[in-house]
C-alpha cells in the first residue's frame, strides 16, 4: 500500500469603552474603536490557530500519553480548556508545552505554502550546503561548504566543498547570531580552508543571493571501474517523491552497466518520504517482494484502530512499482554500502534498518542522527488535510505520529545507528565526492 508520511467553537470577545461622567452611575457605552476591533479579529484568529495545534495534539501525536494535558479527559470544561489555551502568548509557545521530552523533530511553520515547497524540492538556496562547526574554547561558529547546488549564486562564486567561512557580512559568526546572519536573502560570505587542523581565511569573499531553487535529490549518480568490478556510486540527498522518476532511472542505469557493488551516499539526507525510502529499499534488493520493509507503530488510539480494521495499513512491504505504476528498476544486491554522517536522519536511517535483516549493510562514517520517527502535515482544517483548510492563517504543524521498526521490530534507536567503519569527515582533505580517492569511498574499497 502506498502511503505519504514525511518521515499528517471560536471565542470572540467585545471590548468596550467608558468614559466617566460627573455621575459615576452615568456610563455611555461606545462602539469599539478601529483598533479595538482589529485587535479583537487578531485575538480570534489566534485563538483558531490555538485550538487547532490542541485538536490535531490530541488526535494524533505519537507521544499523546507522555502529554498530561493532551488526555481526553484532562478539562473538567470548556472554559477550562479556553484559560488553558489563552494563558500561551502565541501559538508557538503552546505547541512547544504539548511536546513529549522524547521528541526532537516535531516543529509549527506559520507559512505552510514555503513548507510545502520545501517537500517539493524548491525553496531558497543561496547554493552552499554547509555544515557548522564552534571554534574550540569559544562561542565563534564556522561555516564549511559540503557541496555546491549548479546553477547557484555559490557556483558562480567558484565556491566548492571544503570552503570554510566565519563571517557573513564581516559579522563574525557566534552561537547566538548565527541563525540569523544565514538567514538573510543576501549576503556576502568570507573564504578560508583547514590545514593541518587550523583554520586559515584569506582576503576572498564571495556575495551570495537567496533564490528559489528546484533541487533534484538524486545529485551524482555514476559508475566506476575499479579492481575489476563495476561500482555504482549514487549521492542522494532528500527523499522527495517528485523526482522518484529521476531515482527509478538512476537505478535504471545501474542495473543496465551490470554493477556488483552499490555505494549509497547519504552523508547530507535528512530523509524525506517513507514511501521513496520503500521504493529506495526496493531498487536495491527486488527479491523481496511482498516481504516486510517497516512496520508502524501509533499512538494507542490509532495502533488499536488499524490493528482492529486495517492491520495492513501498518506495514510497509518491498513493492515492484512506483505510486506512478512505472515499474522498479531492481538490482537484486546482497550487500550495499551506505556513507553516513551525523546529518544522516529519518528515512536514511529507514533505509538502512530497513534493509539490515535481508541483505548485508556496510555503514561507513559516522553515527547517524537517531530519528526513527515519522511525521505528517496537519492543517487547519476539520480532517486536517488540505481541503476546506482555514483560509485566515497559514498555519501548519508537522509533528511525530508513528515510530518505524524493521522486520525484527528494531527502533528507538535514539543514539542513532552505529556504522561498521568508524571515519569522521576531515575538513581539510574532504575530496571530491564520488572520487575512488575521496577517504569515505576509499574505505569502501
Amino acid at each position: 500500500m502506498k502511503k505519504n508520511f514525511l518521515l499528517l467553537l471560536f471565542l470572540a470577545s467585545l471590548l468596550f469603552s467608558f468614559n466617566a461622567c460627573s455621575d459615576d452611575s452615568d456610563i455611555i457605552e461606545e462602539d469599539p474603536t478601529a483598533e479595538e476591533k482589529e485587535q479583537t479579529e487578531e485575538e480570534r484568529i489566534d485563538f483558531e490557530v490555538k485550538s487547532f495545534i490542541y485538536r490535531g495534539l490530541n488526535d494524533i501525536y505519537l507521544y499523546k500519553a507522555d502529554v498530561p494535558e493532551l488526555a481526553d479527559d484532562y478539562f473538567t470544561n470548556d472554559k477550562a480548556k479556553t484559560d488553558f489555551l489563552n494563558n500561551f502568548s502565541t501559538p508557538e509557545s503552546l505547541f512547544e508545552n504539548l511536546l513529549s521530552s522524547q521528541d526532537r523533530f516535531s516543529f509549527i511553520t506559520d507559512d505552510y505554502e514555503e513548507l510545502e515547497n520545501q517537500f517539493d524540492g524548491i525553496s531558497g538556496a543561496t547554493g552552499m550546503e554547509f555544515g557548522l562547526g564552534v571554534i574550540r574554547g569559544t562561542n565563534d561558529v564556522f561555516g564549511y561548504i559540503q557541496y555546491i547546488l549548479p546553477g547557484t549564486s555559490a557556483e558562480e562564486e567558484g565556491l566548492s566543498r571544503g570552503t570554510i567561512f566565519t563571517e557573513v557580512d564581516g559579522e563574525q559568526l557566534t552561537t547566538s547570531n548565527y541563525t540569523e546572519l544565514l538567514s538573510k536573502d543576501a549576503f556576502t560570505i568570507n573564504t578560508g580552508y583547514v590545514e593541518d587542523g587550523v583554520i586559515h581565511m584569506t582576503d576572498n569573499t564571495a556575495n551570495l543571493t537567496d533564490d528559489y531553487y528546484t533541487m533534484n535529490p538524486v545529485f551524482i549518480n555514476k559508475v566506476i571501474e575499479l579492481n575489476g568490478k563495476k561500482i555504482g556510486y549514487l549521492m542522494y540527498n532528500s527523499f522527495i517523491a517528485n523526482f522518484d522518476k529521476e531515482l527509478n532511472t538512476a537505478f535504471g542505469e545501474f542495473k543496465s552497466a551490470g554493477i556488483t557493488d552499490l555505494i549509497l551516499d547519504l552523508r547530507y539526507n535528512g530523509g524525506g518520504s517513507v514511501t521513496t525510502a520503500t521504493d529506495l529499499a526496493s531498487m536495491i534488493t527486488g527479491q523481496f517482494e511482498g516481504q516486510v520493509f517497516a512496520q508502524e507503530q501509533w499512538n494507542e488510539d490509532y495502533q488499536k484502530y488499524y490493528e482492529e480494521n486495517f492491520p495492513d495499513y501498518l506495514i510497509n512491504e518491498f513493492d515492484t512499482e512506483l505510486s506512478t505504476g512505472e515499474i522498479i528498476n531492481s538490482l537484486n544486491l546482497k550487500e550495499v554500502y551506505i556513507l553516513t554522517t551525523v546529518s544522516t536522519a529519518s528515512a536514511s536511517e529507514l533505509i538502512i534498518n530497513g534493509l539490515d535483516p535481508y541483505i548485508n549493510v556496510v555503514q561507513i562514517g559516522e553515527t547517524t542522527t537517531g530519528k526513527f520517527q515519522a511525521s505528517i502535515t496537519l492543517y487547519d482544517s476539520p480532517t486536517f488535510s488540505e481541503k476546506n483548510r482555514n483560509d485566515e492563517h497559514t498555519y501548519a504543524m508537522q509533528p511525530l505520529v508513528l515510530k518505524i521498526a524493521n522486520k525484527n521490530g528494531y527502533t528507538n534507536f535514539v543514539d542513532g545507528l552505529i556504522p561498521d567503519i568508524q571515519i569522521e569527515e576531515d575538513l581539510g582533505n574532504l575530496g571530491i565526492l564520488g572520487d575512488p580517492e575521496e577517504p569515505f569511498f576509499i574505505s569502501c574499497t
